[in-house]
């Protein structure tokens, strides 16, 4: 059979003229070389860019992360194990993306934007990439708003502003969780909209964190953002990013988010796991030389925008845990590096029950008093100092030596600010509460009250300023001030309450003897000494009258 090559040609040519050039699917696909433990590598897509989303069999996704000469390291999403070697595998053209936008708000997700919570599907629209470029110092603004956690200790000593990055670090099971939670409650009639990530731990915890969300009433403004210890590396990695990009989604729209990755610890252990499998180098205690970047470039996206991006706020609280209470331990100094101060948790502190269980010396806020209203800093601006002094005389004193009487005050004012700054999980303060608090010590009202029971003097305290000065109590919530007249008042609030709660000692810090204290706490009148009574006669109390 003789072939002709003219009418070859002349064939494909009607061929080639028949093809309707806009129905044909032009895509790059290459072939699975190997696959396990979550990794695949990929052969056949040179023009792959990093972090690019790859199509793989049965509703697998694939994220590329190592970009080598003949092949692509990618990371797996989905039933990984279903895919085998030699199966197609698609370029898709776009980086990763999350879902983001109001219909997350009240859910329970993955870091893909998937429910995990039985209520329905989430008809959002809108997507963000999962990395994003932090915005320049041009586009910020210094952080001077005030981010009320409702914790006394934190929000007198460690003040927190809308647009920080403030660390919470400590042991297992100190309470770091807890502060994040409270903050999360305190927000929950705010602006702020929160998002949860959390990252490797059991999902029984994240649901019983929902659920006391929703008994508070918080859970309408907040998105939990959820990768269990049962789930590969790849999603505990994505974890943080994905929350990250649903509060960006309300940062550059003018809106303020917090946002909790709940820790940052097991995140850089996940992302070892993934480097290990990609077969990239080991550094210092086997983790990837890039964790460092790994943490900075999520963390830097928190900002507080300038009022030409539209003033916007992003503030993160990531959390680290410590082993032994060891902050000087690699990813601890990465992230408190990173980070605009850092809560240090003690374990020693926790366990004497101290709750908030903050070491006062090794906690810092690097914004300081430019996030804190006027009321707040005007009546805790030596709490640090006095608190940090406390401390050290407290462990002089443990040598038994004998102390001065200026010593042994200074250890008893010191015992009472640390019962009054204490403060039950759950039950976050106002601003006004928290200022009427700490005045009570700082004024020395608390020292003629035993130290076991200025806990219950607080909510008296507390009770009545909300009944009988509810106005007082607006105004300093409303202006963030304290007036001379509205700290005349308070004065005389807090004095009226110390005489009619039953003090234990007298104004020269004796102390009353149990009939007399418990006939002041009965509400029965008595004559001090000094006072005059009734008919003018000189009064005398009538222990030393029995004395006598």
């Amino acid at each position: 059979m003789d072939i002709k090559p003219d009418e070859i040609g002349n064939i494909l040519r009607q061929r080639i003229e028949g093809l309707d050039a806009g129905s044909a699917d032009l895509s790059e696909v290459g072939t699975v070389l190997e696959i396990g433990d979550g990794i695949g590598r990929v052969h056949g897509i040179d023009n792959c860019m990093a972090l690019e989303m790859l199509e793989l069999p049965h509703d697998v996704v694939g994220l590329a992360l190592n970009l080598e000469s003949d092949n692509v390291g990618t990371v797996l999403f989905g039933d990984w194990d279903k895919v085998v070697e030699g199966d197609t595998v698609k370029r898709t053209g776009k980086l990763l993306e999350i879902p983001v936008g109001e219909q997350l708000l009240g859910r329970l997700v993955d870091p893909l934007g998937r429910p995990l919570d039985d209520k329905g599907e989430i008809n959002t629209s809108e997507t963000r990439p999962a990395e994003w470029k932090a915005p320049g110092v041009v586009h910020r603004q210094p952080v001077e708003e005030p981010m009320q956690t409702g914790l006394k200790a934190v929000d007198s000593m460690i003040p927190i502003g809308r647009g920080q990055r403030e660390l919470i670090i400590g042991d297992r099971q100190t309470g770091k969780t807890a502060i994040a939670i409270d903050t999360i409650i305190n927000n929950r009639d705010s602006d702020l909209v929160c998002i949860y990530v959390a990252i490797g731990q059991r999902m029984s915890t994240v649901v019983q964190v929902m659920e006391t969300l929703e008994e508070a009433g918080a859970m309408e403004n907040t998105i939990i953002v959820a990768a269990s210890a049962d789930e590969a590396a790849p999603i505990k990695y994505m974890a943080p990013y994905a929350g990250c990009a649903m509060g960006e989604h309300f940062l550059y729209d003018g809106k303020h988010a917090l946002c909790i990755y709940d820790d940052l610890s097991k995140h850089a252990a996940a992302y070892r796991e993934m480097s290990l499998l990609l077969r990239r180098p080991p550094g210092r205690e086997a983790y990837p030389g890039d964790v460092f970047y790994l943490h900075s470039r999520l963390l830097e996206r928190a900002v507080k925008l300038s009022d030409e991006q539209g003033a916007g706020s992003l503030t993160a609280l990531p959390i680290i845990e410590t082993q032994a209470g060891d902050i000087s331990a690699y990813i601890p100094t990465n992230v408190i590096s990173i980070t605009d101060g850092q809560i240090f948790l003690e374990s020693d502190l926790f366990y004497s029950g101290v709750r908030p269980a903050i070491n006062v010396g090794t906690s810092v806020s690097r914004v300081g008093g430019n996030a804190q209203t006027k009321a707040m800093k005007q009546v805790a601006g030596k709490l640090r100092l006095d608190l940090s002094q406390y401390r050290e005389l407290e462990a002089f004193a443990q040598f038994g030596s004998e102390l001065d009487p200026e010593t042994q005050k200074q250890l008893a004012r010191g015992e009472r600010m640390v019962a009054a700054l204490n403060q039950n999980e759950r039950q976050p303060m106002s601003v006004a509460e928290q200022v009427a608090s700490i005045y009570a010590g700082n004024e020395g009202h608390l020292d003629r009250i035993k130290v076991d029971r200025v806990g219950e003097f607080l909510l008296n305290l507390i009770e009545r300023l909300r009944s009988e000065h509810s106005e007082l109590m607006g105004r300093i919530n409303d202006t963030g001030k304290l007036e001379e007249s509205d700290e005349e008042e308070l004065g005389k609030a807090v004095s009226e309450m110390v005489d009619d709660f039953g003090p234990d000692f007298d104004e020269d810090g004796n102390e009353l003897e149990a009939g007399e204290s418990d006939r002041i706490r009965s509400g029965e009148e008595r004559s001090a000494p000094g006072r005059r009574s009734a008919d003018g006669d000189a009064a005398e109390p009538e222990r030393e009258a029995t004395l006598a």
